[in-house]
């Protein structure tokens, strides 16, 4: 055999063997081809009077979009109990207290004494790990009832997923500094300034991006304020499908579709944290 040979056949062996330790490393070659895991942090399977979809069509969308978490809330919160109830193979469950009982709850549930009621009997159930997605703003937020519902998630270890202003976040914290809150839409269109000014004074508030603008431009790129947002606070960003009404759960996999759209064009460590690694170091085991 000529040096060229040997040469060639070293570097095929070379190839082979690095080859073997990726699919060691990563479970198999098909997993390379697998599109990034997610977990969905804003969730909603609402059951007024009934949901859209079954909880067997629910589970296997999830599988179909490769959701392996959602954080799990429902209008009532007999959605939530019935996910919980299908303990489903493959999908982590994280599940959050709504505290409504009916749409109309919304514009009122910070001022009524029997949603805290309501929340104390629901954490009962002894699996919930938060209180939300709720709806406040401005000085809504400064409330009796409000601050009763800050302190019993902390007295109790639950994180907050609010859905608000920058005012009423600042609320939300001075009623209690120990309060770890999912800001759900990440401020909507509030500026990336704005955002990581609220981040750096608050260490336990975390983004969630459903709904959230300007990330992208129109044709889908990341934009570079985003960008070197994400860059900085690679441990603070959730993402989330907020299925509020029929359309989004229409349109799910669409939803997932665009995530990694921009996913993929961030550092892969990066993406990962943001696609489902921030959501297992605030909810895995022993947080």
């Amino acid at each position: 055999m000529t040096r060229f040979g040997r040469t060639l056949r070293w570097a095929a062996r070379g190839a082979a063997f690095l080859i073997a330790l990726a699919c060691i490393a990563f479970g198999g070659p098909a997993r390379a081809n697998e599109p990034i895991e997610i977990f969905d942090a804003h969730l909603h399977y609402n059951w007024e009077p009934r949901p859209y979809f079954s909880v067997d069509e629910v589970l296997a969308l999830f599988k179909k979009h490769r959701v392996t978490g959602i954080l799990a809330t429902s209008r009532p919160n007999t959605g939530t109990h019935a996910l919980m109830d299908a303990k489903p193979q493959g999908l982590w469950i994280v599940p959050f207290i709504r505290p409504y009982r009916v749409r109309a709850d919304i514009q009122t549930w910070f001022g009524d004494p029997l949603i805290f009621d309501l929340v104390q009997d629901e954490f009962k159930r002894g699996y919930y790990r938060g209180i939300g997605e709720f709806h406040i703003s401005g000085k809504a937020a400064d409330t009796e009832w409000v601050k009763k519902t800050v302190d019993f998630a902390v007295a109790h270890d639950l994180y907050l997923h609010a859905h608000a202003d920058d005012a009423a976040v600042e609320i939300l914290m001075r009623h209690n500094p120990r309060a770890r809150i999912i800001w759900a839409h990440t401020g909507f269109s509030l500026s990336t300034d704005r955002v990581a000014e609220m981040f750096s004074k608050y260490p336990k508030l975390w983004g969630e991006l459903s709904y959230r603008s300007g990330i992208t431009n129109g044709s889908g790129k990341l934009t570079a304020e985003w960008r070197a947002l994400f860059e900085r606070f690679p441990d603070r960003f959730l993402l989330g499908s907020d299925t509020w009404i029929n359309e989004r759960w229409e349109s799910y996999g669409e939803i997932m579709a665009a995530y990694r759209g921009w996913l993929a064009q961030l550092p892969p460590k990066i993406a990962a944290q943001i696609a489902n690694g921030n959501a297992k170091a605030l909810f895995g085991p022993g947080h």
